[in-house]
């Protein structure tokens, strides 16, 4: 549940002011958002609204800012200092059943991207090959459920993993054979950052193993902004729509936004990262009950949260 290993170069806690002064009547409406991460190019649509004034056309004055750490977007938003943040599915599930007050308001990579991640020297072929293999997570509780499924998926036992804390070192873990294979790697970020080592890379992804559907990346805010600023936030996710649409017909003119923000994001990496994370962003801001709902079964199923969360205190849907 995190974006790691991402940019070289970028400034933890930094908070940039990119909107431009609005050309409407009335003053623009503030708005702080918090990314998940060190910028990375889930974040090209993001980018790409900032760099076109889709933000600003909007009426918002944007502050786009980078968390410190990977748990602040969810704690910042839930207590007001951060409007808008992006996060995963799995995480608000897992924070509104600890009665966080915050909900999704949209959607940024409509698909899963984590996989289990293997090298493909190592001789693993199908989810039972990792019994008694060394499975190196960073995140316990629903990694270990996402992997337990994979396996259980494939008729094997899932009592006789060996599971190792790597932390976030999931690709030199892998790379130093540490572990044999890592479960919360992403296919649009680690699977490339192995590759440009020379090394073909395997993985198995929990959605062809019985793990329900998710939205890997969400925007949310609190029960607080969405009930005080509906019209903002509205025009939040409009903006960002926006960004995904030009992204997807205009991908090359998208990704030059992003690194005009970024200069120091223009490499090999980020350009293959975003060629593998182009199909995932979201078509729609209509997000499903039925998956939400789905994926809350699973986790409560598997024990990842200790009762069910209604759907309605997980997503509104804020399009006109």
């Amino acid at each position: 549940m995190r974006r790691v290993g991402v940019l070289v170069g970028a400034l933890v806690g930094a908070a940039v002011l990119f909107a431009p002064a609005s050309t409407v009547a009335s003053p623009p409406d503030a708005v702080t958002f918090m990314l998940d991460w060190f910028p990375n190019p889930d974040h090209v649509p993001l980018y790409t609204a900032v760099g076109l004034g889709y933000f600003r056309q909007a009426g918002l004055n944007v502050r786009l800012e980078v968390p410190a750490n990977a748990d602040d977007p969810l704690k910042l938003v839930a207590v007001g200092r951060a409007d808008v943040g992006v996060n995963y599915e799995p995480s608000v599930i897992m924070a509104r059943a600890q009665t966080l007050p915050v909900k999704s308001v949209g959607v940024l990579i409509g698909q899963p991207l984590t996989t289990v991640m293997f090298l493909k020297s190592s001789g693993i072929r199908t989810p039972k090959d990792l019994v008694g293999r060394r499975v190196g997570f960073a995140v316990t509780g629903y990694e270990d459920a996402l992997l337990e499924q994979i396996v259980h998926s494939d008729g094997a036992a899932e009592s006789n993993l060996r599971m190792i804390n790597v932390g976030f070192d999931l690709v030199p873990a892998l790379l130093t054979h540490k572990v044999d294979a890592v479960v919360g790697a992403y296919r649009n970020v680690e699977r490339i950052q192995i590759e440009e080592q020379g090394q073909p890379v395997g993985m198995f992804e929990p959605e062809r193993y019985g793990v329900p559907e998710f939205y890997e990346l969400v925007l949310i805010s609190s029960d607080r902004q969405i009930a005080s600023r509906p019209g903002a936030l509205r025009r939040f996710v409009g903006a960002v729509a926006r960004g995904i649409a030009f992204t997807q017909a205009h991908p090359d003119e998208a990704f030059q936004q992003y690194v005009r923000l970024n200069p120091s994001l223009n490499d090999a990496f980020n350009r293959a990262s975003f060629r593998a994370t182009l199909p995932t962003y979201a078509r729609a801001q209509a997000q499903s009950r039925a998956r939400w709902e789905a994926f809350v079964r699973w986790m409560t199923a598997h024990k990842v949260i200790s009762a069910s969360v209604p759907a309605d205190d997980l997503f509104v849907n804020l399009q006109p």
